[in-house]
């Protein structure tokens, strides 16, 4: 009988069911106690295919529960709830699912056999150190073992002197070997060695929960030791009530116990013959590269690269920037190849090659409005746009591109693009006529050609792009449009009237005459270009013109050239990218795409970009960032060092500049576009020759804030405020600062200032202006002062301090100033022609009777830039 069936009182034994498997396990728990535990033994259902194939008993396909007219497959779906349709389905996705098990079973059983061969590697490893170690174990216990020995049979003799001591072997308890202790448990038939003993060797330890089996007890007369003390206290853990019910049994050891004990062997494993071996890769190097993108293509760590460094006397951070040829070096003394590239290969396929012809579609022409100023550009814009324009431009003049899609009668779109005519934005009218492909050249009928006329027709002709002559204003009285067509000739402009090819006609944008032929003007030449594009692509084009807007960021109006812009495309423009945002045309309405010759004003990129700058959309935002970088860097690189000065404003900086301590006009400009900035800064910096130029800081697209008064302030240059204004802060900013702001709102003010202060900066001319000349009669020393000559004004007149050359023979023998000029005895400030005077002069005393004397003064004029509009 059982310990429970003793404690039970009653003598009945517990109840329970009577199930074939069912039985009692003994349980034992600490101290002696135990209990009959009844176990039940469940049994899992096995489906064979052949009888339980179907529900409800076996009625499956074909078998009881179908009936006579139906198919097994029917009778299934039936029996099931579902079409045979969806019978079929699920057969079919078990089969699938059936053959990925299979597929994953297959790999998990060549993984399984990978790790089996990696374990045998490491087991085999592991049995070369244990027998290492098992070597030093047997020699350490022989010595141990002799020196119990001779310990023993000390005390034996010892014992044998004494009359009442103890006898020989009471209280002694052999130590058992380490093999006893820990014996070697087969798994599943395999000679594996015991685990706790392959942690010990691998210098790990085993978490126990109960007190550790002693390594032999302390013998009389022999302390136990601090460390053996404090080993067993640490190997014992806490005393609990859980550790005194469960026992001495061992606690399960820690995964980071597992981690360090795996680290210590793979430490001991690289100190060893068995080094890891050395993988070469090819690494690209672009033109400069970063110590952490150049460790991470070489696949090494980032301090041993700057370790590396460090021991060639060089001190660089993770962030620090290398030349190419200093990093091919590094690749090549770590063992790997080297691939040199250009930084530029980054824009390589940016701009896709043209597109076949099968897939292009007709699309609008694209027309440039240009001429000289006020000739009527903005006006024929007008009238064929219907609106009015004019009225919001200062000083009557356009000061940057308006891009406007008109639709005529008949449904045909042209695209205009209306271009400043002032010599100041000959970029822009450049710009214009690359991006385009007709240029309406106006020419007022009572003006004919001008100089920026001919330049709109340099720059046509440079692009190659075919012109249309608009004479304009033909209903003023003074009107000579034949005239116009007689000066074009002169241009090699040579119109159809005249048995040439270029197309000429006559309107009035006031009286809005003549429109509609050149309407049809330019649908001829379209149609005879044969303008296409493909729509069905990623969107290519040209930056028109861009600001900053307050409320909306950065704005630019671009023209779509081939492909279509959609919302939420990544752009690249210049060194600017972004997401779009917002498309919005020249009438304020949103669009969620536009096509080949639309031009459209796009929200969401990240600062301004230049205009005429080339945009096209790409694939992610890591490409995007690359390229936009790149081209910063480019930009940064050719724009030259900073300015540095002292002064904020042009009272300043003109104190500065007589002081001879800078030649340079630093200046920052602020437009309301970027494309009227780019134009002032051009015309600025040709104002400039050889001895002064101006020196633009910035010149950026919107208002004038904090960030802009300090970089001025920085620079030492005055803010030149075009279209915008300066807010709050800096304005107060600019009063403590001292920064002069220049508000302007017509660029030819700003160009006469600026011109007006470079000619300030310039030296003055100096000039001689002859006075007298004069003879020496006779040559007399004076004491304490020297030789001093009696001379005769012979022309003109002598001033006392002037200049003064000394001709003996018709040769200058000196040339210096008077020290004093007296008549009489008395000083004088001038003597004139026919009067006896006498001369000193300063430090020079070789005068001889019969010199002539030349006199003159330097006068200073004041210099003039020359024009170079």
């Amino acid at each position: 009988m059982s310990d429970a069936d003793d404690n039970n009182s009653s003598g009945r034994r517990p109840l329970s069911l009577k199930r074939p498997g069912a039985g009692t396990v003994q349980q034992s728990f600490a101290r002696g106690r135990s209990k009959a535990v009844v176990v039940e033994k469940k049994r899992k259902r096995v489906v064979t295919p052949g009888k339980d194939s179907g529900p409800a008993g076996g009625r499956g396909p074909g078998g009881a529960g179908a009936s006579k007219g139906e198919s097994a497959l029917a009778a299934k779906a039936r029996q099931l709830g579902l079409s045979e349709e969806e019978l079929v389905s699920r057969q079919r996705a078990i089969a699938r699912a059936r053959a990925e098990s299979a597929d994953r079973d297959a790999k998990k059983k060549q993984e399984e056999a990978e790790r089996s061969a990696r374990a045998d590697a490491e087991r085999q490893n592991l049995d070369d150190l244990k027998a290492r170690e098992a070597d030093e174990a047997k020699a350490a216990e022989r010595e141990a073992e002799a020196a119990a020995e001779a310990r023993r049979l000390a005390e034996a003799d010892a014992s044998r002197d004494a009359d009442d001591g103890p006898k020989k072997g009471d209280g002694e308890v052999r130590r058992k070997p380490a093999a006893e202790k820990r014996p070697q448990r087969p798994m599943d038939g395999a000679d594996l060695p015991d685990p706790a003993a392959t942690l010990d060797a691998m210098g790990g330890r085993v978490k126990r929960k109960g007190p550790p089996v002693s390594a032999g007890p302390v013998k009389p007369g022999q302390q136990q030791t601090p460390a053996r003390a404090k080993a067993d206290s640490r190997r014992r853990g806490k005393l609990t009530i859980q550790n005194i019910l469960e026992g001495d049994e061992e606690r399960q050891r820690s995964l980071a116990s597992v981690r360090r004990a795996r680290e210590r062997e793979k430490q001991r494993r690289s100190d060893g013959t068995t080094a890891r071996e050395k993988i070469s890769r090819e690494v690209i190097i672009p033109e400069s590269i970063t110590v952490a993108d150049l460790a991470n293509r070489m696949a090494e760590r980032s301090m041993d690269v700057i370790k590396y460094l460090m021991k060639q006397g060089q001190m660089v951070r993770m962030d620090d920037v290398l030349e190419a040829d200093d990093a091919e070096l590094i690749v090549e003394d770590f063992g790997h190849t080297v691939k040199r590239v250009s930084e530029s290969d980054v824009e390589t396929g940016f701009i896709a090659s043209d597109d076949p012809e099968e897939s292009k579609v007709k699309r609008a022409p694209v027309v440039a409005i240009m001429g000289h100023v006020d000739h009527g550009k903005t006006s024929l814009l007008d009238a064929l746009r219907s609106t009015d324009v004019v009225s919001g431009e200062a000083g009557g003049i356009t000061q940057h591109i308006g891009a406007y899609q008109v639709q005529l009668k008949s449904g045909d779109k042209i695209t205009f693009l209306d271009t400043p005519g002032h010599a100041a934005f000959s970029a822009m009218r450049s710009r214009g006529a690359e991006a385009t492909d007709i240029v309406i050249l106006v020419v007022a009928a009572d003006d004919s050609v001008k100089p920026q006329t001919i330049e709109a027709i340099k720059f046509a002709k440079a692009a190659g792009t075919p012109i249309i002559v608009a004479v304009n204003k033909i209903d003023k009285h003074e009107a000579d449009p034949q005239k116009v067509i007689t000066d074009l000739l002169q241009q090699d402009i040579v119109v159809e009237a005249m048995s040439g090819d270029v197309q000429s006609v006559n309107i009035s944008a006031k009286k809005r005459t003549g429109l509609d032929e050149l309407t049809d003007a330019i649908l001829l030449q379209a149609e005879l270009l044969d303008l296409k594009a493909n729509p069905d692509r990623d969107a290519e084009g040209v930056v028109i013109e861009s600001k900053i807007d307050k409320g909306r960021g950065s704005v630019a109006t671009v023209l779509v050239r081939r492909g279509t812009l959609k919302r939420g495309d990544l752009l690249v423009a210049g060194g600017q990218w972004g997401r779009v945002r917002a498309l919005t045309n020249e009438r304020g309405q949103t669009l969620a795409e536009a096509g080949p010759s639309v031009p459209v004003e796009v929200l969401g990129l990240d600062g301004a970009p230049d205009p005429g700058e080339v945009f096209a959309v790409v694939e992610n935002e890591g490409r995007a960032r690359e390229i936009a970088m790149y081209r910063q860097r480019k930009t940064r690189s050719a724009g030259g060092a900073q300015n540095v000065g002292l002064g904020t404003s042009l009272e300043q900086m003109m104190a500065r500049l007589q002081e001879n301590q800078t030649k340079e006009m630093p200046l920052l400009i602020k437009a309301d576009v970027q494309g009227s900035a780019e134009a002032i800064k051009q015309s600025l910096e040709r104002l400039g020759n050889d001895e002064v130029q101006a020196k633009i800081v910035l010149a950026a697209a919107g208002g004038v804030n904090e960030g802009d008064v300090l970089l001025a302030k920085s620079s030492g240059s005055p803010i030149f405020a075009f279209n915008v204004r300066a807010n709050k802060q800096a304005r107060d900013l600019a009063e403590r600062e001292k920064v002069e702001i220049r508000y302007y709102s017509v660029i030819y003010d700003v160009i006469d200032d600026v011109r007006n202060t470079m000619e300030g900066m310039l030296a003055p001319e100096k000039r001689e202006n002859f006075i007298g000349y004069a003879d020496i009669l006779e040559v007399f020393n004076i004491t304490r002062f020297g030789k001093a000559a009696g001379c005769r004004v012979t022309e003109g007149v002598v001033k006392r301090g002037c200049g003064v050359r000394l001709l003996r023979n018709d040769t200058v023998v000196h040339e210096g100033h008077l020290s004093t000029l007296k008549r009489f005895k008395e000083e004088v400030k001038e003597v004139k022609a026919g009067t006896e005077c006498g001369m000193g002069f300063i430090e020079y005393q070789e005068i001889q009777k019969g010199d002539k004397i030349e006199c003159f003064e330097i006068i200073e004029v004041p210099r003039k830039l020359e024009s170079n509009g």
